[in-house]
């Protein structure tokens, strides 16, 4: 004989469990609004990442904002982070151990001009740097001048050897960028290595009248800004997709730096990208606070977040 158990209908189910009948089906189509727009948002990260590869969370929620409100999607910080991490979206950079500055020369070394000046203009200061680019046919070295107003960069090279030819190469590229008649008090920054000291490179800095600022102790923060520049261009790019060739890596960096110019926000401007601010002067504050919480609490991941949100949206 069959046991018979008692029917329980859909309110007493839903009363066992704290919730009416309606706010179990709302609960259903607030799972299916996560769902679909978490795919939206996996969707927009990975054309994002087409063109910038080892973007970070908070630019790409920058560059994203846009695109998310015309779609009706809100997600806080935390919960875009969250979303990522579940994802295994999140970048992780590594830190170069290759050394490209040797100071050992005899050509002459100049003081550090820059240690309060914070610019407000294009073109009142450049900093210059060279750093490797790892391909699977062996190391080519980028040399590359930046202006620290704007962090658009204003002249490149791409040389098989690290000598001094390809750092003047990108210094002449920077120069056909100046405006006619140029500023007086452009002032170039770099280390002390021998690329930059050298006859050659000088004496096109002072053909015009650029003056001439070097790092004084050797302390990698005495040209911050430069080293900044090459870690986002190696973390971002060169090391997630390592050219296989060298005329591979050639072929591709013009699209890197277009991509790096044009298309990649900087905190430190703004959340602008470097073309933009290149055609701006006074003050660019940050656009963003520090990402870690004030408090030890432990932030809501994605799904919770925008369960929250869609119900206060219906």
């Amino acid at each position: 004989m069959k046991a018979r158990y008692p029917k329980i209908n859909m309110d007493t189910l839903c009363g066992l469990f704290g919730y009416s009948r309606q706010a179990f089906y709302q609960l259903q189509q607030y799972e299916y609004k996560y769902q679909a727009q978490s795919q939206i948002i996996l969707e927009m990260v990975s054309n994002e990442r087409q063109s910038l590869p080892g973007i970070g969370g908070r630019k790409l929620l920058s560059l994203m904002s846009g695109l998310m409100k015309r779609e009706g999607i809100q997600l806080g910080r935390d919960a875009f982070f969250a979303l990522l991490r579940e994802n295994r979206l999140l970048v992780r950079h590594l830190r170069s151990k290759i050394k490209t500055t040797d100071s050992r020369h005899r050509f002459r070394r100049y003081p550090n001009l820059i240690r309060e000046l914070v610019p407000s203009r294009p073109h009142e200061l450049w900093v210059s740097d060279i750093t490797y680019v790892e391909t699977g046919e062996g190391y080519l070295y980028l040399s590359l001048v930046t202006d620290a107003y704007s962090r658009k960069i204003v002249g490149w090279n791409l040389s098989p050897k690290l000598e001094a030819d390809g750092a003047v190469n990108a210094l002449d590229m920077a120069i056909l960028q100046l405006p006619d008649p140029h500023p007086s008090d452009l002032i170039h920054h770099s280390d002390r290595g021998i690329q930059h000291c050298c006859d050659k490179y000088i004496s096109r800095l002072r053909s015009k009248d650029i003056h001439i600022s070097m790092t004084e102790n050797g302390d990698p923060l005495e040209n911050a800004i430069a080293e900044r520049v090459n870690d986002i261009l190696k973390s971002e790019w060169l090391n997630k997709r390592m050219p296989q060739t060298k005329w591979e890596a050639q072929a591709v960096l013009p699209e890197i730096i277009h991509a790096y110019n044009h298309k990649r926000p900087h905190m430190s401007i703004g959340m602008r990208t470097p073309a933009t601010a290149h055609t701006l002067k006074g003050e660019l504050s940050r656009a963003w606070k520090s990402y870690y919480q004030k408090d030890k609490t432990e932030p809501m991941n994605a799904k919770d977040e925008l369960l929250v949100k869609l119900k206060q949206d219906e």
